[in-house]
């Protein structure tokens, strides 16, 4: 390998591939943000998206078109 593009190409591949490790290394230690705190469970928001899927099972059986 003595052609100086080939030389060339290969260091800038190498440089470049231990560059994204190092850069995956940093991502990786990075601390992961907390979550926002989940609504507290509403029964009544419960039964109302019950209620809809519900409607929406009887409306593919058919229940309603007869």
């Amino acid at each position: 390998m003595k052609d100086p593009k080939k030389v060339a190409a290969v260091m800038a591949a190498v440089k470049a591939y231990i560059q994204t490790e190092e850069e995956a290394l940093v991502f990786q230690s990075m601390p992961v943000p907390a979550k926002p705190p989940a609504e507290p469970f509403s029964p009544w928001r419960f039964s109302g998206r019950q209620d809809q899927m519900q409607m929406r099972l009887q409306m593919l059986m058919k229940a309603y078109h007869r």
